[in-house]
């Protein structure tokens, strides 16, 4: 076990992690997402410096449900997760501010005096930020900042202290089609040992009028928010978008248990984007997809493990039923 003073003298050296694939660009996904029908935009260009900003605002929204209850998830089942998994090493994906994963962390360093941290997220700032304030309030934890994307591939990941934990929080596997998270988790599966376990953060399937709420808060700040990556194509792209002619719908579509969020065209126009030497024509109610969010019940969640080639440990169910961690380990 390394001393407090080892811990803190090698703590904030960022590992830069290259990527094993090739990752798209915002030209790339523009050009195969907008030139294409029907139009799409991924939602990774939702969070430039205003876009989140808006989404911490909307996560404080009566109508957002999701980070309220798995936080309580979380505070509620920390030192049971934290018993069943006795982690050597955590490695968080997409960790953002890691402000939820503080209540695993500080469970971690009173139960076993903590270990090694390694957030992974593309923004070192923010990377650099968080393992400051959590190096000064659980200085028995070593942080390690992992920057890069996760989704070019976990090849490049650093060895990691035997048991991991792995989370994945935040209904984020919910951005991802069926196959995207099979094949996503599936790599994540294949480089686990069989004493390593995966929390993951899933939104539940429930009643309509509580999921589109979630999605279209009264303040509007979900409309904002939706709205800003027409700015984002604007001053990266060139692009031309006035966002005025534009509108926010979120709609569940509960065959498909998802979340479809669009930005509508509120009439004809054409659009130039001369970083790709090119333009579009949209018609009056014309929609591009610009997020899924897809809720599971525990048929869907089950057979996602297993395709994935993990088998569920324990679900943790929230009280009122919105949402879940799912703690899962490498099929045996």
């Amino acid at each position: 076990m390394q001393s407090k003073t080892d811990i803190a003298a090698d703590s904030f050296h960022p590992l830069r992690l290259q990527p094993a694939r090739r990752i798209p660009s915002l030209a790339d996904d523009a050009r195969d997402g907008l030139l294409s029908t029907p139009r799409t935009l991924p939602p990774k260009y939702f969070y430039d410096e205003r876009g989140s900003v808006l989404f911490d605002r909307i996560c404080q929204t009566p109508e957002y449900y999701p980070t309220r209850s798995e936080a309580a998830l979380l505070d509620q089942h920390a030192a049971e997760i934290i018993r069943r998994c006795r982690p050597g090493s955590i490695l968080e994906l997409g960790s953002g501010t890691s402000a939820k994963t503080r209540l695993l962390l500080q469970t971690w360093a009173e139960q076993s005096g903590g270990g090694r941290y390694w957030p992974f997220d593309v923004s070192e700032e923010m990377l650099l930020d968080a393992a400051a304030s959590i190096n000064h309030d659980f200085p028995q934890i070593a942080v390690t900042p992992l920057v890069g994307d996760y989704t070019g591939g976990l090849q490049g990941l650093p060895a990691m202290a035997e048991p991991n934990l792995t989370i994945f929080l935040g209904g984020t596997i919910g951005n991802f089609t069926h196959h995207e998270a099979v094949s996503f988790l599936s790599e994540l599966a294949d480089r686990m040992a069989l004493e390593d376990h995966v929390l993951i953060g899933m939104d539940r399937h429930k009643d309509t009028g509580i999921i589109e709420a979630a999605y279209n808060d009264a303040e509007g700040l979900t409309a904002l928010f939706n709205l800003n990556v027409l700015n984002v194509l604007n001053r990266e792209l060139g692009a031309d978008f006035d966002v005025e002619k534009f509108r926010h719908q979120a709609v569940y579509n509960v065959d498909g248990m998802r979340i479809e969020m669009y930005l509508i065209a509120r009439q004809s126009m054409k659009v130039c984007l001369p970083a790709l030497s090119t333009e579009f024509e949209l018609e009056e109610g014309e929609r591009i997809l610009t997020e899924i969010s897809r809720k599971f019940d525990d048929k869907s969640a089950n057979a996602l493990l297993v395709e994935s080639g993990l088998e569920l440990v324990q679900p943790f169910l929230s009280d009122n039923g919105y949402f879940s961690l799912v703690l899962a380990r490498r099929r045996r």
